[in-house]
């Protein structure tokens, strides 16, 4: 398994973390890694509804901001949600951001 270039902790820069989620679909694919923890590339583009250049771009985007890890296994990536880092750099900003998207709005944000 290999992991896939991403900002160490301490480069996460917040401007990239917020340009990175302002994408609704992006937001959409933080939403879902919040609830389920890890998914592979595939899974979620298919959830998701767009091509898979489109998808390919936009874990692009999150991964290179800092907001998913991904890791490689072969053929198949599996991308799961900074949780930890991201809390460590910007306390409370992840649970902000999702607590009030309306594509999160209800769900239990995990702790």
């Amino acid at each position: 398994m290999r992991l896939l270039p991403h900002p160490a902790t301490e480069d996460i820069q917040l401007t990239e973390v917020l340009r990175a989620l302002a994408d609704p679909v992006r937001l959409e694919i933080v939403g879902r890694l919040s609830t389920c923890g890890e998914m592979t590339c595939g899974d979620a583009g298919d959830q998701l509804g767009v091509h898979k250049s489109t998808a390919s771009h936009h874990y692009r985007t999150l991964r290179e901001a800092g907001v998913i890890v991904s890791k490689q296994e072969g053929r198949v990536v599996y991308i799961s949600l900074r949780r930890h880092d991201l809390d460590a750099r910007f306390p409370g900003l992840l649970d902000s951001i999702l607590a009030a998207s309306p594509m999160t709005a209800g769900a239990p944000v995990p702790l």
